[in-house]
């Protein structure tokens, strides 16, 4: 992940055509990795969750069926499926049993065991492959005084569909009332159905951190409850 961050800086972020941290420098080798970057401290936390869909579906556009050939090193969809679902079914017998998931997210995530696999390659076929940032969420992104939007870590950038961005944007940032606009601002989604299943593993493996009753905790299972209500209407 941290290498693949630097081959981002070195190689793709000169034309990845969206606003991200200024790199001073980015080096890889037997010590490690080694990045400077511009210091974004001072610009506000987050961003309009549709302007950033217009700026992926942007960058996905213009990156659609090009990736893999320029860059093979990026990390493929579907990548590590078999240690996701390792992981996903060890967890979850824990995290079924809280008393702040409600019966919809239990069912999903019941649905899901044993699935992890199936779900990953049902996302990884969805669309074309493009360039997707890989955790498209509010916690990466800034946003200046003038409303400009910046991109940080890019440790989990992949050859993927582009809806794979636009559902963990949802499911990670997004409440439910703002995922019809959301979803309009991207355009076309074809395949947004076939990727939130694998996203919702990744939400309630990230659930399964957050303590029971807390805000973030409530926050999970109120976005897993729009992808619960939005996978059972499409």
């Amino acid at each position: 992940m941290f290498r693949a961050e630097v081959r981002f800086y070195l190689e793709l972020a000169p034309v990845v055509g969206l606003r991200v941290p200024v790199c001073y420098r980015a080096e890889e080798g037997d010590y490690g990795t080694h990045l400077v970057l511009e210091d974004l401290s001072a610009w506000k936390p987050g961003a309009d969750p549709t302007v950033t869909a217009k700026l992926l579906a942007d960058m996905h556009a213009r990156w659609e069926g090009r990736v893999p050939g320029q860059w093979p090193w990026l990390r493929p969809a579907g990548a590590a499926a078999d240690l996701v679902q390792e992981l996903f079914d060890r967890t979850w017998p824990g995290l079924s049993a809280r008393d702040d998931l409600t019966p919809r997210v239990r069912e999903l995530g019941d649905q899901l065991v044993g699935r992890v696999v199936a779900a990953e390659r049902e996302a990884a076929d969805a669309g074309r492959l493009t360039l997707v940032h890989g955790d498209a969420s509010m916690r990466n992104l800034r946003s200046s005084s003038d409303g400009e939007v910046v991109f940080l870590d890019w440790e989990d950038v992949a050859a993927a569909p582009g809806v794979t961005d636009l559902s963990w944007l949802l499911l990670s940032s997004v409440e439910e009332e703002r995922w019809d606009a959301v979803i309009a601002a991207y355009g076309a989604t074809p395949g947004l159905v076939e990727v939130l299943p694998a996203a919702v593993v990744q939400g309630l493996l990230t659930l399964a951190d957050a303590p029971v009753g807390s805000d973030e905790a409530t926050g999970w299972v109120g976005r897993l409850e729009s992808a619960h209500r939005w996978l059972r209407a499409a």
